[in-house]
């Protein structure tokens, strides 16, 4: 095996993976009277199920751009921010396609609905951005490195104040990336903090990942800045605004979910990596491979991509518990099984984007 690949991400990418697929399958499907906010079980389930989309985020980051700073060691650069950029524009596109309404627009009905913003938009944008980031700082990973961190940490820090924000005198093709006012599941601000804090960790696995303590030192840090963030992150920020008497910092520690589950993700990161001898397994690493391919083939599944006639609108959220247990560990080893034997998503798409690129090049020279 590859030394010098982290094998850890395969595995985070897995589990967030598959969290995110049961996730759906229940929040979808589940009957809206065992929603109880006091029975424990659920209110677990629905804690770590918010770990989930943070954890994505920020392994993308990391990876991406873990990536794209060794491929300057290898001399092809350029050719890895031109396949990032392409890589983006490919997550945009598949993230509209999923929700159009095929049917409707071939009976005429039209509604800018499928213009919502989800996972995969904010992903695909996000990694542009990470790569125009990269360019500006000349390819300085240093100086890359600290505006990943300031970056994130300012747009944490200043989430109040675009936490209800409307923006009615954009279209709404961009509206949709800042403010959830038209129904968007997921804007590029806080989300991008997560990619940026990802790119910042991604930074120091490329500067000392060969150094012989450094799996100790990263893997006691992230357990300690976690442990920190998760527990002591709300009285510092009211510490700061006792200190500088600046309210912005009362209102990040009073709905301090941002910090919080960051903190959740290192300490997912630090187990992970401490485990990685133990789940450097095929099946893992392949799952956490074919997460395009998953999330496509979960998202068809469930809500009825081009069809309109999914989980969702066959069974409604009818299941109770132990149906939805089964079901959803049901769902997790179809789709997976699907994507392993059938799904060529990223090859598919990529062959097919070149082929296109390909021919707009001919006809322009």
């Amino acid at each position: 095996m590859n030394p010098s690949r982290l094998y850890f991400i395969d595995a985070v990418r897995a589990f967030a993976i598959l969290m995110m697929l049961q996730g759906h399958f229940i929040d979808t499907l589940l009957d809206p009277s065992y929603r109880d906010q006091n029975h424990l079980a659920f209110k677990t389930w629905e804690y770590f199920r918010g770990i989930t989309a943070p954890t994505f985020f920020t392994i993308s980051g990391l990876i991406f751009s873990y990536l794209l700073i060794r491929a300057k060691q290898s001399g092809n650069i350029n050719q890895r921010m031109r396949k990032g950029v392409m890589r983006g524009l490919m997550l945009i596109g598949i993230g509209y396609i999923l929700r159009v309404p095929i049917f409707e627009w071939l009976f005429g009905k039209f509604n800018t609905y499928f213009l919502i913003v989800d996972v995969l938009q904010c992903i695909g944008l996000s990694l542009i951005i990470i790569v125009v980031f990269y360019k500006l700082t000349f390819k300085k990973t240093l100086i890359f490195s600290i505006l990943m961190v300031i970056l994130g940490i300012a747009i944490f820090m200043t989430e109040p104040l675009y936490r209800y924000l409307e923006l009615p005198q954009l279209p709404t093709l961009v509206s949709n990336y800042l403010s959830k006012a038209k129904g968007s599941i997921f804007t590029i601000i806080p989300w991008f903090g997560y990619v940026a804090f990802g790119a910042f960790i991604s930074t120091l696995f490329y500067r000392y990942v060969e150094r012989p303590k450094f799996k100790i030192a990263i893997v006691s840090g992230f357990f300690i800045v976690g442990t920190v963030l998760i527990l002591k992150s709300s009285y510092l920020l009211m510490k700061l605004y006792y200190w500088l008497d600046v309210s912005l910092f009362k209102d990040v520690a009073y709905y301090n979910y941002l910090f919080t589950r960051l903190g959740n993700v290192l300490i997912l990161f630090a187990l992970f990596y401490a485990a990685e001898n133990y789940i450097k397994k095929p099946l893992i690493l392949k799952i956490g491979q074919k997460t395009l391919s998953i999330y496509v083939i979960h998202f068809i599944i469930i809500y009825g991509s081009f069809t309109g006639l999914g989980l969702h609108q066959i069974i409604g959220k009818t299941l109770v518990p132990w149906q939805a247990i089964i079901g959803a560990l049901l769902f997790l080893t179809v789709v997976c099984f699907i994507s392993f034997h059938y799904a060529k998503t990223n090859a598919f798409v990529y062959s097919n984007t070149r082929k296109l690129m390909d021919k707009i090049k001919r006809y322009t020279n």
